[in-house]
Formats: C-alpha cells, structure tokens, sequence
C-alpha cells in the first residue's frame, strides 16, 4: 500500500509535466462530492463577440466568491474565466500543499535574482507559487485562516480609504465564514452559516501540546488569533471541510454551479483587456481557449481579480501603467497608472530543523504515504489533515514594533509537524527551491532516525517594510512578469526574522521541549561556514540562504482615496482613468495585513461585491 501511494505521488509529478495529461489525471482522481454542494463545475464554451453584463477574470480565492454573489442577482448575466481546470483528489488532502506547486495548477512563476535572500535556492531565485486552477491559490495554500490585527485596517482607512475600517469590513469576514470549532460558535469574532467552513484539523499533533504549554510558560495566552486578541499561541484555524481542503471553488463556486445565470469557462487564458481608447471604458476581453481566440463583452463591468501578479500583468498590457514602462515595452499608453509598485511580502526563514528523542511525535513524508495514514485521511482523520502540515503558530512582537500600537505584532512562528530534514521524497524541496546539494550538506550526517524525528520553527515577517515591484518582460502574457520583491532592503527586516529565531529557541528550551530532549539541528547552512554557528552574524547569513516567500504577494493595484499620485484603484475598487473595470483581489491591499492573506481576500470580494450591487442600484440587505 505505501508503494502504491509513493508510485502515485511520484508518478503524479512526472504526468504534471504535460498539462493535457494532467488534466486526464486530474479529472480521474476527482475529489468524491460529500454533499449535494459539492461536484463538477460545468465547462462553459462562450461564443466570440458573446455579451454578459459582468466578466470577472480569475476563478481564484476572490473570483469565486464575486462570482457567487453576483450571480445572485437572477437578471444579471456573469461570465467567469479560469485559466485552469479542476481541484483533485490530491489538491483535497490538506499535508499535500508543497506537492502542488509542482503541478500545472501552479502558474510557475519566480522572482528575478535577490541580493538578500533566495541565496542557496536553484538559480538564486524565489519561487512564487500561484494557483492556475479553479479555487485559485486557496488550492495551493497552506490553508491557515487568519485575518490581522484590526488597527492593519483601521490604517487603510486612516490611508483615507473611506469604509475600509476593521469595524466596517468585520461583518464581510463574519459573512462568508462558517466557523466548525465548538468554543467559538458563539464568539462575536466569528460566523456562522456562511459558504467557508473554518475548522481545526482533526488531527492533533503530539506536539501541539509541548507548543501550547511552552507558549504558557513563556509567558502567552493560547488564544484565538481571529478573536479580541492577536498575539499568543494557537492551533492553526483553517479552511477545512470534514478533514478536507475547502477551498473557494468548493466554498463559493460548486454550490451554484447550476445557476443559469452563471457562466464559467475553464482553460481560459485572457491576454488583454479590450479599453475603448476614445472614452477610456473597459468593453469586453481578448482571451484564449483550446488554442482559439476569443473575445466577449460586458454590458456593465469586468472584474479583475487575477491576483497581485495577474491583474498588474493584464492592466500594463492593456494600456494601464507606468508611461516610461510601457513605451519600453512598445505598449501604447492609455491611462499613466502605478500599476506594478508597492509590492509586498510575508517572507519565512525556513530550513532549520528540530530533533527530537522519541518516535511519534513528528510527521516526514514516508508517514503521510504509509497505509495508515491513508485510511485514517478517507475517515477525515490522521495527519494528513495538518493544514500544509503547520501544526502551531504564535504571534508575537518584537523590539522593531515601536512604531505599532500596544498588541499589534510584527513575527509569526509557525510549527510545522514535519522538517526539511524528513523531506525523504523531495517534494518540500521542489516547492522551495532548495537544491539536492544543500539537503545532503546539511541534513546528510544525520542519522535516518533522526531526520524521520525532526520538527521545524519557521519564523514569518508579517511586518515587512521593504517594498518591490512588477514589471512586464514583454508585451506578451505568455512571458511571465519580472517579479523584484527587494526581500530585506530594509534593514530592520532581517533583524525581525534574527528574533524569530531566538524566540524558536526559547520555545524549544522549555520544560515542555526539553521533556524530548529537543534540540536544533547545529550543521552550518552552505555560504555560512565561516562565521560562527549560532552567531547573530551566522543566522543573518543563513536567512538570506534560504528565507522564502509565504505566498502573500499583495499591493500591485494600490487602493487610495482621490488624488493619492500612489492609487490605482479608489476605494470602491474601481480603476482610475478608467470606466467599468474594478480590481478586486490582494493586489488592492495598500498595506499588508499581520495575517494569511487568504482571509482578506475572501472579505475585500465580498465588500467589492456589495459595492456592485449598489453601484448598479441593486440595494443590499444589510446583515451587519
């Protein structure tokens, strides 16, 4: 049985080389609908020159809830288009995240070469996974749902971003969640009876209780991160439907599937915005299916929500960007916009490995493939169910967070069950770029036994100050952008993430870790030999080697109020210069939250979609 499992992950790789077999593949290994909720989205073929009154680009995290609310208004016709195809059966299990970003529903897309980090990586690149299938990243995330601290709003609002206040977006967070956890079903933080089941995983890792126990005798709460308070320690909330990824094709897509009044079209690339040069209004888009070009029209809006590297890459080609940037392209300019700046990131030091003395408490990927694990998942239970196999995370705030107010944190610490050190089949390696070379050179001397009982720490600056930028590589979209994410260009950065180290530390120093005489892996990282191990200079070093993003790409298509030389959108989401044509995806962020992204994304499409309804005299009940 463990054979059979490993021949499927491995062979699953190989056939993830061509995309006509994957989809074969995808399409036989079809996740088992639990419910009359759940099932096949129909493929919808439109005709060339066909009319909707809305067209939304991207059936990712933000797409499928735009989608679904829009779609609720019987005599408006919605068209949604998704470069991808279907969710699987391996794109359910929830440990299987790193495997696929090695699929074909990942976009592929990389960072050009970083000074400060990405070092020891192949090609000295960042890899930016980016979901290219129905459900968007919330397919290829680690699952963890995490919304921020409130004042992360209130600054957008302060930015002069007119209802964008935590106590105006709280009730769009509520709307779209329905909360499984039993101590929180009545908490005022949270919904009940919406389309996104959050839950914890049913599985508890033997370790949980050191983490929670060693946060307490460290001095913080275990808590909920999504409620009054921020910082403390937590069992990662994540969206989890019976043991499985619930994703926002699952949430938000697959339960209307059957309105006849909703259109999705799979495989269906758009290469530009068709914009009437005359009266700068967004008409329709160009896009391509099964190798034929077609173009539709909106009879009202088209939504962007392709992503921070998506609707930035589609705006510059369709005439909306920096002048300079497009002539240099040979792309004639409509509407000078900064699309492309304010790029932001949650980077995470990952690489560093915790041992322990005794078997069973850490999860590698040779326990994800064995028998057991396997039957346990198809009853919903086992380890297979850790959300990206993060079994802990605390949130904390160091020295750097002055300038924050009191309870705001500025570092994550996220558990994972399983290390690098345990990543016997590669999988973790090709997500992260880590090099056959670096595994064996620092994890090679250890024992097996070892490597199969070691656990990770993963530090997260979810206060990052340094900024970076989109640019197109051509005026193509086949040619994906370059991406410069500057990862700690400001110098405060790195020393965030030096204290995330020394807070895993402490956690491991405690009575509750030192009970399995836990201890970290003291092999030098390759390119910091020279300097002394554990060191403040060692660790500055071994950050830059192999610190990665965490997928929480946002700000490319700024939000800010009228007059803002830095917008491109305003706050009702609407593209400056332009007529009908919003964004409505992270790229709008002005400001990156203190959280996973994924949540954030799912409320700005639920506000943007309250503000289409009203701007085209559809009135909304309120529910908050």
């Amino acid at each position: 049985m463990r054979c059979f499992i490993i021949a499927i992950i491995t062979s699953s790789i190989c056939l993830a080389q061509s995309q006509n077999i994957f989809d074969f593949w995808t399409d036989i290994f079809r996740p088992i609908p639990k419910n009359a909720d759940e099932g096949f989205v129909p493929d919808y073929f439109p005709k060339d020159k066909q009319e909707f009154d809305f067209i939304i680009i991207g059936a990712g995290s933000a797409g499928c809830v735009l989608a679904n609310r829009l779609s609720e208004i019987s005599k408006w016709d919605v068209l949604l288009l998704e470069s991808g195809g279907n969710e699987n059966f391996f794109s359910d299990i929830p440990i299987f995240a790193p495997f696929l970003s090695i699929t074909p529903m990942n976009w592929d897309y990389s960072s050009e070469p970083e000074k400060k980090a990405c070092k020891s990586l192949r090609g000295n690149v960042c890899y930016m996974p980016r979901g290219k299938v129905l459900g968007g990243s919330s397919v290829l995330n680690f699952l963890i749902y995490q919304r921020g601290h409130p004042e992360d709003y209130n600054d957008w609002a302060k930015m002069g971003n007119e209802g964008w206040s935590y106590d105006e977006i709280l009730p769009y967070f509520k709307k779209s969640e329905n909360i499984k956890i039993p101590e929180l079903r009545n908490s005022s933080f949270h919904g009940i009876g919406g389309y996104l089941d959050i839950d914890h995983a049913t599985f508890s890792s033997p370790l949980e209780q050191a983490f929670r126990n060693a946060g307490l005798q460290l001095g913080y709460e275990w808590n909920d991160p999504n409620g009054e308070k921020v910082i403390g320690f937590s069992k990662p909330q994540a969206t989890i439907r019976n043991g499985r990824r619930c994703s926002s094709s699952k949430a938000f897509l697959e339960p209307v599937r059957f309105r006849r009044n909703l259109k999705v079209s799979k495989f269906s690339t758009v290469k530009r915005l068709l914009i009437d040069p005359d009266t700068k209004t967004a008409v329709g888009v160009e896009f391509m299916k099964h190798n034929k070009r077609r173009r539709v029209y909106a009879r009202k809006e088209i939504v962007l929500a392709a992503g921070t590297i998506g609707s930035a890459q589609l705006l510059m080609l369709s005439g909306v960007g920096p002048t300079d940037h497009l002539r240099e392209m040979g792309i004639d300019t409509l509407f000078d916009s900064p699309v492309g700046y304010n790029l932001q990131d949650h980077v995470t030091f990952s690489g560093n490995a915790f041992i322990v003395n005794e078997t069973g408490l850490c999860v590698n990927d040779m326990l994800a493939a064995s028998p057991v694990s396997a039957a346990e998942y198809l009853a919903g239970q086992g380890p297979l169910t850790i959300p990206g196999g993060a079994a802990g995370l605390a949130f904390t705030r160091t020295q750097y967070a002055n300038d924050l107010s009191e309870g705001r944190p500025d570092l994550e610490l996220v558990m994972g069950a399983g290390s690098l050190a345990g990543d016997f089949l590669g999988i973790i390696r090709s997500l992260l770029g880590v090099t056959d070379d670096f595994y064996w050179r620092v994890y090679g001397n250890l024992p097996l036994q070892e490597r199969q009982r070691s656990f990770s720490l993963n530090p997260v600056l979810i206060r990052p100050q340094s900024y970076g930028r989109l640019l197109l590589r051509s005026a193509k979209f086949d040619d994906n952008p370059k991406i410069h994410p500057n990862y700690f260009d400001h110098p405060d950065d790195i020393k965030v993430l030096k204290e995330g180290i020394r807070l895993a530390q402490k956690v491991i120093g405690t009575r509750s870790f030192q009970k399995y005489g836990t201890r970290l892996n003291n092999i030098p990282f390759p390119g910091c030999e020279q300097l002394r191990f554990d060191s403040d200079e060692y660790w500055e070093c071994a950050i830059m080697q192999t610190s990665i993003t965490l997928d929480h790409q946002v700000g490319t298509c700024k939000m800010g109020p009228k007059g803002d030389p830095t917008a491109v959108v305003s706050p009702r989401l609407l593209v400056n210069g332009i007529k009908n044509l919003r964004v409505a995806d992270a790229s709008i962020m002005p400001r990156i939250p203190a959280s996973h992204t994924h949540a954030p994304v799912v409320m700005i499409a639920e506000k943007a979609s309250d503000m289409i309804k009203n701007d085209w005299g559809i009135s909304v009940q309120a529910f908050f």
